[in-house]
C-alpha cells in the first residue's frame, strides 16, 4: 500500500507564490506517474499536473506557465510549485499516484490520494 501526505497550503494574496509537497511512503513499487488535482465545494476534481517517472510533465491550460512539478525521487517527493496565484486557483489540492507511467488526467486513473491542503488566494 501506498500513503501521500500533502503539506505547505495556506493563504496568500493574488499574485503571490506558494509551494506544495507531497511525500510517499509505503511500497513504492506501485508508484509510477504523480501528479496534483484540485477541487472546490460542490465540483468534480480537476487534474492540474502530472509528472510520469522519466521526468516529462503535463498541465492543465488553466495553469500552464504558472505552475511548476518536480520529482525527487530518492526523497520520494513530488512538488508543486505555484505562482502568479489566482483566485481562481482557491482549491483543496490532492497529491495523486498511479501505477501507469502515463499521464492520466481523470481521477479514476489514479490508485492513492492524499488528504488534502487547502489553497486559500485573496484578491
Amino acid at each position: 500500500q501506498v500513503q501521500l501526505v500533502e503539506s505547505g497550503g495556506g493563504w496568500v494574496q493574488a499574485g503571490g507564490s506558494l509551494r506544495l509537497s507531497c511525500v510517499a511512503s509505503g511500497r513504492f513499487a506501485h508508484i509510477a506517474a504523480m501528479g496534483w488535482y484540485r477541487q472546490t465545494p460542490g465540483n468534480t476534481r480537476e487534474w492540474v499536473t502530472t509528472m510520469v517517472s522519466g521526468g516529462a510533465s503535463a498541465y492543465a491550460d488553466s495553469v500552464k506557465g504558472r505552475f511548476t512539478i518536480s520529482r525527487d525521487n530518492v526523497k520520494d517527493t513530488v512538488t508543486l510549485e505555484m505562482n502568479r496565484l489566482e483566485p481562481k486557483d482557491t482549491a483543496t489540492y490532492y497529491c495523486a499516484a498511479r501505477s501507469f507511467d502515463t499521464v492520466g488526467t481523470t481521477p479514476a486513473e489514479y490508485s492513492y490520494w492524499g488528504q488534502g491542503t487547502q489553497v486559500t488566494v485573496s484578491s
